[in-house]
């Protein structure tokens, strides 16, 4: 387990011992900051149940989710296609604030809405053929602090990682390549927790 209280932390911090770069930068919002930005994504970001193909069934999720970019661009994955809708001025603010903090550069944007600590996400990895390979994906929190769980592909070694409200978490090299992540549920979050991926899809 990654503890980042032990000592003043230098960020950013490779938290990987291997096989991958994961950057995570620590807060990169004020407290002021990341309230505005949490209640413009919950009450203005057109959410919509995010749907997935399991075994042939079209299934629902509890989880939320929206899809927006530089041009309408068209993202695959659990066999379900989604199109994207046009940056907002705010969501290219956030956008723009992570390509500063991580010196990669972005041009769509996964959100997700975990509306409490009973909504989560399984084991899997970022290797949709519409992503950059070995491209960056900034992982941006605001709302609710959440544990998040890596596991090697090969040695099922773990990482464990505590994502702060105003948070920036980086992925990228070799790390969708050999580590799977999940954000576990838990009974102890109570209140929403909004997620932002910032990733670069080829053409």
């Amino acid at each position: 387990m990654l503890n980042l209280f032990d000592e003043t932390p230098r960020f950013p911090i490779n938290i990987l011992p291997k096989d991958g770069i994961t950057e995570y930068y620590g807060k990169i919002f004020s407290p002021e900051e990341c309230l505005k930005y949490e209640q413009y994504l919950l009450n203005q970001i057109p959410w919509e149940h995010d749907e997935a193909v399991i075994f042939g069934k079209l299934i629902l999720t509890k989880r939320k989710v929206a899809w927006f970019g530089e041009k309408e661009f068209e993202y695959t994955y659990s066999k379900r296609t989604k199109y994207a809708r046009f940056w907002t001025p705010e969501l290219l603010e956030l956008k723009q604030k992570c390509e500063e903090v991580s010196g990669e550069t972005y041009n769509s944007c996964l959100l997700n809405l975990y509306h409490d600590g009973s909504e989560g996400m399984a084991y899997h990895s970022d290797g949709e053929k519409d992503l950059k390979k070995n491209g960056a994906i900034a992982s941006l929190s605001f709302g609710a602090e959440r544990k998040f769980l890596f596991k090697h592909k090969i040695s099922k070694e773990k990482v464990e990682i505590f994502l702060e409200n105003g948070s920036l978490l980086v992925m990228k090299g070799t790390t969708q390549d050999n580590w799977l992540h999940r954000l576990p549920p838990t009974t102890n979050v109570k209140t929403p927790r909004i997620n932002l991926t910032f990733r670069t899809i080829e053409e």
